[in-house]
């Protein structure tokens, strides 16, 4: 039976002002609690590490609980009968921004946060739970609160280890996560020298310690002064935070491994979102949706998209009677990752194995594919998808930052860099020369600590396109297009050096030397069990896995996947990296986000410069000209089903004025 204990509504309220959305009409929006209760011993929740920890209450149950939204007609006759579940980013609602250009809330009540009604024009009723178990309240986010696990009530303690890398100067003090939003776990002793703080230039530099005496385990609380001098500061001896008297210098990895205490079992948020979709599907008493649920898709980026992964592959799409959970799924921008949650002192914040921060992570690991294969490196058989029973149908949306910066080839290959056929029931898509946060409401891009623009594509409209497919193939079996995606064998995926022979010589560009390399990494003989007995883990040499990168045309572009409108007809070289700025590392690539170099706007600037690619005014003679190519691009995707009618003026008319802010063209 479903872990579903009970549902209560604590807000309910008319969205967008009932605004009427055609056919399915007006809309409404609800948020309350869903209590859980489940048996530790229950054969379905074995792959949770230390379930069999956790307190139970006098029925031998453990109990949890979690925030839950859904936005749903007022009129349930009028719903498509197909929940859409937003698994959310950190917490964060963000389903509506993506999906219908929305303005982005935690809480959406207003027409903006309605964008273009795209959702609610298709009469999907959209749900939220919170399932990360690691959250501290604030800004609206989904919390779902989990026990902490003991030995006999006594506390657990282990080995963890925390990466910092900040990005201003004057920071002396952080939580021991090194994210505000994030719980930490506390430290066993206060005694410094217990612990081991080291900082570093690269990811793969010499690791430097700190002397113990120079940092504590402590925090800043600041007040106001009598005496007119100054601010007071007192640093108060903790056990979550960490103070470095010193401070932070911005741009070095610092990392401390010290002894934590009390695990929480942050695997049962797979089971919270398995019952939760599972009583929403097939509940009866105090099920909001009652009746109303004939189909189900996931979606999740990044984070969640990894999220979406791991729990296909735990068997969590299966609920406690074995029916499929999710019909279908939307992992996007997932890369070749899974989640580092069901092992014990997780840390589920962190972006994961970038080539400089935090790359020494568990969340890479084999196997990285839907398709059964085989570990060259370890001899290991396995796959996500092994469950034909429960399996999802399966749509992975990547852009090119994941085949840069998230070891994204390693999802369609084997670990040896060969293609790898996808299962019949999954699609991968390559967004080209896109980047991992695509915000549909991009105004001017920002460089941040990058030396580049960040990537300026416009991708959101492919996301109507793609749910349209899944829903076609879920509810009547007509299969989406073919994958599109960089293959080996046609010369569209490569190696770093063939990528660098490929790429142009554009004036003083700065370029990687390669995507993110994934080295064997040793945690421990336990890590597959959920434990981690090495930190930071033990590099095996010579083992690495074979990561590979899109092949570029003589624009720097993608020529594989599925080019978005301003990909066709391009303004720049949009890439999926980025190079952090002097002081920040410079010479690695920044966080998961792409960059934007402008093409010369005159044939003049480009003989000036000595740009090897086409100017502006060579591609398209005037405004009017991008607009016609632009247009053209969408009608193309269009034809192919990448895209909605209703999307191709849109495109047109953010290609206007030679679709500024996003482009600074100067032509006038």
């Amino acid at each position: 039976m479903s872990g579903v204990a009970r549902l209560t509504v604590a807000k309910r309220f008319p969205f967008a002002e009932g605004h009427e959305f055609g056919e399915a009409g007006a809309y409404e929006y609800l948020s309350g609690r869903a209590d859980f209760a489940v048996d530790p011993a229950a054969p379905d929740l074995q792959a949770v590490t230390d379930i069999r920890l956790a307190p139970v209450d006098a029925a031998g149950k453990v109990r949890f609980a979690a925030d839950f939204a859904l936005l749903k007609p007022v009129d349930p006759k009028r719903s498509n009968r197909r929940l859409f579940f937003d698994y959310g980013n950190r917490g964060n609602k963000r389903c509506l921004q993506f999906f219908n250009d929305a303005v982005g809330s935690n809480e959406p009540r207003a027409p903006e946060h309605a964008g273009n009604g795209f959702l609610f024009r298709r009469g999907y009723t959209v749900g939220w739970l919170g399932w990360q178990g690691d959250l501290q309240p604030g800004e609206g986010r989904m919390l779902l609160d989990l026990p902490v696990a003991t030995e006999g009530g006594k506390p657990i303690t282990g080995t963890v280890r925390v990466e910092y890398v900040v990005t201003e100067p004057g920071v002396h003090c952080l939580p021991l996560s090194g994210q505000a939003a994030a719980k930490s776990y506390p430290a066993v002793s206060l005694d410094t020298r217990g612990a081991r703080l080291t900082r570093r230039r690269y990811a793969d530099s010499e690791r430097v310690a700190i002397a113990p005496e120079a940092w504590q385990f402590a925090r800043l609380e600041f007040g106001s002064t009598v005496d007119g001098g100054g601010r007071e500061r007192a640093v108060i001896p903790c056990d979550t935070h960490i103070y470095v008297e010193a401070g932070f210098e911005p741009g070095w990895i610092y990392e401390l491994v010290y002894a934590a205490r009390d695990p929480i079992v942050l695997g049962l948020g797979h089971v919270a979102v398995r019952d939760f979709v599972s009583f929403l599907k097939h509940g009866d008493e105090g099920n909001p949706l009652k009746g109303g649920v004939e189909k189900a898709y996931a979606w999740g980026r990044s984070q969640t998209g990894r999220c979406i992964r791991d729990s296909i592959y735990l068997g969590f799409n299966a609920d406690a009677q074995n029916r499929r959970v999710f019909d279908g799924v939307l992992p996007h921008v997932a890369g070749g990752g899974r989640m580092w949650m069901n092992q014990r002192f997780a840390q589920i914040m962190p972006l994961p194995g970038q080539e400089y921060e935090n790359h020494f992570t568990p969340v890479d690991r084999f196997p990285f594919a839907y398709a059964r294969s085989k570990d060259h490196l370890t001899g290991k058989a396995d796959a996500i998808l092994k469950r034909p029973d429960t399996d999802p149908l399966v749509i992975q949306t990547d852009t090119a930052s994941e085949y840069w910066l998230r070891r994204g080839s390693l999802a369609i290959t084997d670990t040896a860099g060969n293609d790898l056929e996808p299962p019949a029931g999954v699609r991968h898509y390559l967004w080209s020369s896109s980047q991992h946060y695509a915000d549909p409401l991009m105004k001017q891009p920002a460089k941040g600590i990058c030396v580049y623009p960040a990537n300026v594509v416009v991708t959101s409209m492919l996301f109507r396109a793609v749910l349209d497919m899944l829903d076609r193939w879920a509810s009547g079996g007509t299969a989406p297009p073919a994958s599109r995606i960089p293959r080996r064998k046609d010369g569209t995926l490569v190696a770093a050096e063939e990528w660098r022979r490929q790429y142009p010589a554009i004036p003083g560009a700065v370029i990687p030397k390669g995507p993110s390399k994934l080295d064997l990494l040793d945690f421990g003989p336990d890590i597959d069990r959920g434990f981690i007995a090495k930190e930071p883990p033990t590099v095996v040499a010579g083992k690495r896995y074979a990561v590979q990168v899109p092949a570029v045309d003589e624009d720097g572009n993608d020529v594989a996947g599925v080019r978005a409108p301003m990909v066709q007809a391009p303004l720049a070289t949009y890439n999926g990296w980025n190079m952090r700025a002097h002081g920040f590392g410079y010479g690695a690539m920044g966080p998961i986000v792409g960059s934007t170099i402008a093409f010369p706007d005159t044939p003049q600037e480009r003989a000036a410069t000595g740009d090897p690619r086409r100017s502006i005014l060579e591609r398209y003679g005037d405004k009017a000209g991008y607009v016609r190519a632009i247009t053209e691009a969408a009608r193309r995707l269009v034809a192919e089903g990448f895209l909605l009618e209703e999307d191709v003026e849109r495109a047109a008319q953010r290609a206007a004025d030679w679709g500024r802010p996003r482009h600074d063209v100067r032509l006038d």
